[in-house]
């Protein structure tokens, strides 16, 4: 699906849930998407028997590639953001890397969303920071050998609990500084969460366009369809297209009735 300048995605994880998960890839093509996307598709860090092949065959199936795919990020729906600070969650976090990658192998998927994880009080900041550095960098490592691109994404601050990454810039400090020597680490930039974070969606996009990995759309509030909220979505994507983005657009929003029935802004941009 596009709308002439942008080609777009669907995120089974949010978009589709009238049906069960395994069957949102054939809904998504048959609303036209040729792509989805996806969080972390299994209950916990390991799958189990079975698992991996029954999500790859759903894609295969419904003909539709998987183009950007979520570390395991620990609880989602228990309130977990990620485990890369984490030093009491590394071997889970690195042990499932394997299915990740299996499945990249077997779609083709070269995109991997990777959350930082809340900060806790039992470790001081730096060493939080210095153990997420050091999984950030070796998880780039393992999807290099495939050409792939780990992102980093700012989430929406007091949604998140102590998640410390709420803007652009914080990547982008991350990239420059401990990040520098690691090349296929980039920007996730999501309208919704910045957004809601207050951050000048326009001027932050033409800034930070050229470290800009991937890119999800949704208003604010609400995280719903774009025009269900206050963001100025077509106003930004214009400034993307006019920075030179040229990457896929992923919708990740939370519709606000039937996925099929709030669709109509990728024909006809919110203005």
């Amino acid at each position: 699906m596009d709308d002439g300048r942008f080609t777009y995605s669907a995120n089974i994880s949010l978009l589709f849930t009238e049906a069960p998960y395994l069957e949102r890839p054939r809904l998504a093509a048959a609303a036209g998407f040729q792509h989805v996307e996806t969080w972390w598709p299994f209950a916990g860090p390991y799958p189990e028997a079975g698992e991996v092949d029954r999500f790859v065959a759903a894609l295969a199936d419904a003909g539709v590639s998987l183009t950007a795919l979520n570390f395991y990020a620990g609880d989602m729906p228990a309130g977990e953001r990620g485990l890369c600070c984490r030093p009491d969650r590394q071997e889970e976090l690195r042990a499932s890397a394997a299915p990740l990658l299996e499945i990249a192998r077997r779609t083709g998927c070269r995109h991997f969303n990777l959350l930082y994880g809340q900060l806790d009080d039992r470790w001081t900041p730096e060493e939080q920071a210095a153990t997420a550095v050091a999984a950030i960098r070796d998880l780039a490592a393992e999807v290099d050998v495939l050409g792939g691109t780990v992102l980093l994404e700012p989430l929406a601050a007091g949604l998140n609990g102590a998640y410390p990454l709420t803007t652009g810039d914080d990547v982008i400090g991350l990239l420059r500084g401990a990040l520098a020597s690691t090349t296929n680490v980039s920007l996730l930039f999501d309208l919704f969460h910045l957004g809601s974070n207050g951050s000048d969606l326009v001027d932050t996009a033409r800034r930070l366009v050229e470290d800009i990995g991937h890119v999800q759309v949704a208003d604010a509030p609400g995280r719903g369809e774009p025009g269900s909220g206050e963001l100025p979505v077509a106003e930004t994507l214009d400034a993307l297209h006019g920075a030179g983005y040229r990457g896929l657009i992923g919708c990740e929003y939370r519709p606000t009735r039937s996925t099929g029935a709030t669709l109509d802004w990728i024909r006809q941009p919110t203005a």
